[in-house]
């Protein structure tokens, strides 16, 4: 399934390029492309790996000083049903809660190495190493629905556009949170049912086979798809070629220039005001003695930056009272940690690269002017179309998109609170796909991806009803 969705968004992106005028120039989406694939190995594979290797580190010893052990036995009942093919006392179990309770706070970037080393042990008890197992997609599925207690990152975003009262989307992402995770862990298991979702056993290339390859046969229905493709980029390569008016003509004639430019403007006028916020709280600092924040604040800020240092103590102190020799274990757990990002380095690449060539051809606005009559008559707000787009695909450019929306003068607080929560209560659920079952070398996700938005879109649906619930008459 993710070889057809991926060469779509592939072709939508390169299509919708050509039309508006973006394969080429100042704002290309190749040069996007080849960003996103640098961002792929420089910004997220490599600090990954040390990431991987401290966590791992830390994970070692909380086994040895039987801390996940009982952890793990305290919660063995919900366990059981959710993973019932995991033996009991398996270390995978560990790694999961681990993971879980990371996410459950807020650090999500510290619990990615602790689930990629879940899948690791899941992995070795799958018995078609590539397709993923039941349990690996239970596990991703409830990565996918993302409960959290304390959303940071939004609340992070809705200070910093200056939106007052942050903390109001504690309890709604909360709730949107657990009905995601519901739906997450409803789906994973209905779907592993159908018979469409089976896993199936590994192919074995011999060396005979591998030595003699011969192309495969193109069919009807996919030789009627090339056609289209072809007639559509010659189509596109017709205004690329052509005189500039032949392209204007039609975005005028269409009403998408008109988009366009209220998308680029709109995006503009976000960043300047984010970057003039940004200078007068500087000045602010500069200039007044800084004020004591709510307790609220403090509580929670405080909380976060104590929970790692406090899983540390945990950790290294247990570990330390009952004799195990910390520094040398520490290491020996640290030490896979580099091969296991140079491992999902390719699958990054493959997808961040076509999502960047995705967000930079102006799909997503052409899509939101496309939707906007049905999203109002069914009372989804049209602004955040592009976000609850954006967001199962991609964490930085949803990123974006939230800032613009909070920084929008236009927007009411119910819109920018909602935004908020939905941010909150979503996953980048493409990136955990592809970057857990490349850990592992799964190449079947089986109903993974399917399971996955099915939390993204549940999530969706619960941040706009309390998003509405409870800012709308605010």
């Amino acid at each position: 399934m993710l070889n057809y969705i991926w060469a779509t968004l592939l072709f939508i992106g390169l299509l919708v390029a050509g039309l508006v005028g973006r394969i080429s120039g100042d704002a290309s989406v190749i040069d996007a492309a080849m960003k996103g694939a640098e961002k792929a190995v420089m910004g997220i594979a490599l600090p990954l790996a040390g990431m991987m290797m401290f966590w791992l580190g830390v994970l070692r010893l909380l086994e040895k000083a039987g801390v996940l052990e009982a952890v793990v036995r305290l919660l063995s009942p919900l366990l059981r049903r959710l993973f019932p093919d995991v033996p009991t006392g398996h270390p995978a179990m560990s790694a999961m809660v681990m993971n879980l309770s990371a996410n459950m706070l807020g650090l999500s970037n510290n619990a990615t190495p602790l689930g990629l080393k879940a899948m690791g042990h899941l992995q070795e008890l799958n018995p078609h190493k590539q397709s993923a197992s039941n349990a690996m997609i239970t596990f991703l599925a409830l990565n996918t629905g993302a409960f959290t207690l304390i959303p940071m990152t939004a609340m992070n975003f809705l200070n910093a556009a200056g939106v007052s009262h942050s903390f109001r989307v504690i309890v709604p992402t909360i709730l949107a949170t657990a009905c995601a995770s519901v739906a997450a862990v409803i789906a994973a298991k209905s779907f592993q049912r159908l018979p469409g979702f089976a896993a199936q056993p590994d192919e074995v290339v011999t060396e005979a086979q591998s030595s003699v390859s011969r192309p495969a046969g193109i069919s009807p229905l996919a030789r009627f798809w090339l056609m289209l493709l072809a007639t559509l980029f010659i189509g596109v390569s017709a205004l690329e070629l052509g005189p500039p008016h032949w392209r204007k003509s039609i975005l005028d004639h269409t009403g998408l220039s008109a988009v366009l430019a209220q998308s680029a403007q709109r995006k503009a006028d976000a960043e300047k005001t984010l970057a003039l916020k940004k200078e007068e709280a500087k000045a602010a600092a500069a200039t007044q003695e800084k004020a004591e924040p709510p307790v609220w604040r403090r509580v929670m800020d405080g909380a976060s930056g104590l929970a790692i240092p406090a899983i540390l103590i945990l950790a290294v102190g247990v570990a330390w009272a009952r004799g195990v020799k910390v520094y040398e274990e520490f290491v020996d757990g640290a030490k896979e940690g580099f091969q296991v990002a140079v491992r999902i380095m390719p699958y990054l690449v493959a997808m961040l690269a076509v999502l960047a060539i995705l967000r930079e051809s102006g799909a997503f606005q052409l899509l939101e002017y496309a939707l906007a009559p049905v999203l109002n008559a069914l009372g989804f707000p049209v602004e955040l179309l592009s976000l609850a787009l954006m967001r199962p695909l991609s964490g930085s450019g949803a990123q974006g998109i939230l800032n613009e929306i909070l920084t929008r003068p236009d927007l009411s607080e119910m819109v920018k609170f909602t935004a908020g929560i939905l941010y909150g209560s979503t996953e980048t659920t493409f990136y955990v796909l592809t970057v857990y079952f490349g850990s592992v070398g799964v190449r079947r996700f089986r109903h993974a991806l399917v399971a996955g938005l099915t939390a993204d879109f549940v999530g969706m649906v619960a941040a706009v009803f309390f998003g509405r619930l409870l800012f709308a008459f605010a």
